[in-house]
């Protein structure tokens, strides 16, 4: 019996152009006065790529993602990028983005019904609150409560409209590359 190569080339073609996706998505955001942590697109770009791609490949477009901003491209909130920007008050929730995708994509790939995949968005999201909180906290000299209030509770709502969109159009798109006979080529050991 033949082993199958995780990294095929369609595969490696995917994780290239998800990276691209939340490359794309992620420097666009608006700052609230409220706050150092600025509403972005970034963790729905997260969980489209995990939705697509599953738990393995969806985490490996997003570590090449934070590699690309380490180099200083502007990927990141407000076009930015660097390590600065990792050692800065929001780099907790850089580094829970890899979290995000870990535990949503694993909803993604092990669970058909939608109720599971929005849990797991969900659970992700909330991992990726605590280390950016936790981070924002240290960096800001703030209780635990106010970083909260400033990095987690003004988010929720945006958070909840990006799952939403993700289960709205995410699923629609993984039928057709199924229907074009793609997705086949997406996840190894897939449930699905």
């Amino acid at each position: 019996m033949k082993e199958e190569k995780y990294f095929t080339t369609y595969r490696m073609a995917m994780i290239a152009l998800m990276t691209a996706v939340i490359c794309v998505l992620s420097p666009f955001s608006i700052n609230i006065p409220i706050s150092p942590v600025p509403l972005s697109l970034a963790t729905m770009a997260v969980c489209f790529a995990s939705c697509i791609l599953g738990w393995k490949a969806g985490t490996c477009s997003v570590g090449i993602y934070l590699l690309i901003g380490l180099t200083g491209l502007p990927v990141f909130s407000n076009f930015s990028g660097g390590v600065a920007k990792l050692a800065g008050p929001t780099g907790g929730y850089l580094i829970g983005y890899l979290f995000l995708s870990l535990i949503s994509g694993f909803f993604f790939e092990k669970f058909a019904h939608p109720v599971f995949h929005a849990i797991g968005m969900i659970l992700g999201t909330a991992v990726c609150y605590t280390f950016g909180t936790i981070w924002l906290c240290y960096q800001a000299h703030l209780s635990f409560a106010q970083g909260l209030a400033m990095g987690v509770i003004p988010y929720i709502p945006g958070d909840l409209v990006k799952i939403i969109l993700v289960l709205l159009v995410g699923p629609v798109i993984r039928k057709r590359l199924i229907a074009a006979g793609l997705a086949g080529n997406l996840q190894a050991g897939s449930d699905r």
